[in-house]
């Protein structure tokens, strides 16, 4: 079963037991995540905080804190979805003609399934010109922890050099109601990019998705080849194109049906300090 948007999952969630409602008011300020400890390590069922205090969005975390909600998310059994991660990622260019000739079913089948442009998408049905993201519910997890942090973010980016675009999972810590920290390793596609940007001295845009289909969250986790597209491996996987659409501020494609949608910029002379985290 392939899910459009993380809505979709949610209501699969709850129509199958495996989603609690919670009506209390709780603060994002550590009390949700406090929670959230106790009954992931109890292997308990995901949590949907319907009334945040100080936002008008739920919360909900604990969505995959098990094998049956991965398997739920996927619509396999966890092997079967190990096997075609596996397939995929180990893939590596052979040498030799002959050799090279036995990839091509492999790449024919993961080119099935190409993200799709389209014009008009749910992420964009609100725009907020000027933005605050304080009206997002982010949570602070721990009492020593810098601030609060987007948690499973989608942050894509592009090449200066050729274009190609990336999506991958880093820390992004709010600052303020219009400013984040992106903190990635070294050895990530997005901190790549930034690299061209920075010896170019010109910002990059970025865009961070908050809220997508299940596929294309653990995507942005993936160990992928060079040159792969996480959109494409998210097709891939659920075996159903997903539709993006463009930014409105931003040369950058995101998930058509994510929950929140950030556009902006990175400065390469612009530094603060970021964490702990």
């Amino acid at each position: 079963m392939a899910f459009n948007n993380f809505q979709e999952f949610i209501h699969y969630l709850e129509k199958n037991g495996e989603l609690v409602k919670i009506k209390t008011e709780v603060s994002p300020d550590l009390e949700i995540t406090e929670i959230t400890n106790r009954v992931t390590k109890k292997y308990g069922k995901a949590l949907f905080f319907e009334n945040v205090k100080g936002s008008h969005f739920p919360v909900v975390t604990n969505t995959f804190g098990t094998f049956k909600r991965i398997e739920m998310a996927f619509g396999r059994s966890a092997d079967e979805i190990a096997k075609k991660i596996e397939k995929l990622t180990n893939t590596q260019v052979p040498e030799g003609i002959a050799n090279k000739i036995k990839l091509i079913p492999k790449l024919i089948e993961l080119a099935k399934t190409p993200p799709k442009l389209v014009t008009n998408a749910p992420c964009q049905e609100v725009v907020h010109t000027d933005p605050d993201l304080s009206i997002i519910p982010v949570l602070k997890c721990w009492p020593e922890d810098g601030g609060k942090f987007i948690t499973l973010p989608l942050v894509i980016t592009k090449s200066l050099e050729d274009s190609k675009r990336n999506m991958g999972m880093y820390r992004i810590q709010i600052y303020d109601k219009n400013t984040t920290g992106m903190h990635w390793h070294i050895h990530k596609d997005g901190a790549n990019h930034f690299s061209q940007y920075l010896q170019a001295n010109k910002r990059m845009e970025a865009a961070i998705a908050i809220g997508s289909d299940p596929a294309t969250i653990y995507s942005s986790t993936a160990p992928l080849p060079p040159g792969i597209d996480e959109f494409l491996l998210a097709g891939f996987l659920r075996e159903q194109a997903i539709e993006i659409v463009r930014c409105k501020t931003v040369d950058i494609e995101v998930p058509a049906e994510a929950e929140f949608i950030i556009e902006g910029y990175l400065d390469p002379q612009e530094r603060k300090p970021e964490g702990p985290f």
